[in-house]
């Protein structure tokens, strides 16, 4: 199970960097939105995966009798991805009115702060 999330966790994070180079903002959106799941899912993944397993000490014991699920993880998953949709809707939202004010998906053409005649930034150094 833990190597089929490893796999699958390099896959999201392959995904969203490749996204994320792009120059399209919606597919930058995208890639940060799948970056955020890659994290969530790395950090589910090392709070280790046990089944049926609650993580409650029974009475009378001071440690739990056999390994269980760590809770920890498990809460800051849930608050990531609330921050993480947030985050997602605000960019959303920042998005549309760029392309509204600038009429203009891709980043290249959003050069509004440099005049039209300027020379173009040093693609390599």
């Amino acid at each position: 199970m833990e190597t089929a999330l490893a796999i699958l966790i390099g896959l999201f994070f392959t995904v969203a960097i490749y996204l994320l180079l792009s120059r399209s903002l919606i597919r930058m959106l995208l890639g940060i939105a799948i970056l955020g799941n890659a994290v969530n899912l790395l950090i589910f993944t090392v709070g280790r995966v046990t089944r049926e397993v609650p993580p409650i000490v029974p009475e009378g014991e001071y440690q739990p009798l056999e390994a269980i699920a760590n809770p920890l993880p498990q809460a800051l998953i849930l608050t990531a991805i609330v921050i993480g949709f947030s985050l997602f809707a605000f960019l959303l939202v920042l998005t549309y009115r760029a392309y509204q004010e600038l009429n203009a998906d891709n980043t290249d053409t959003m050069r509004v702060a440099e005049p039209d005649d300027s020379p173009r930034p040093p693609l390599s150094y």
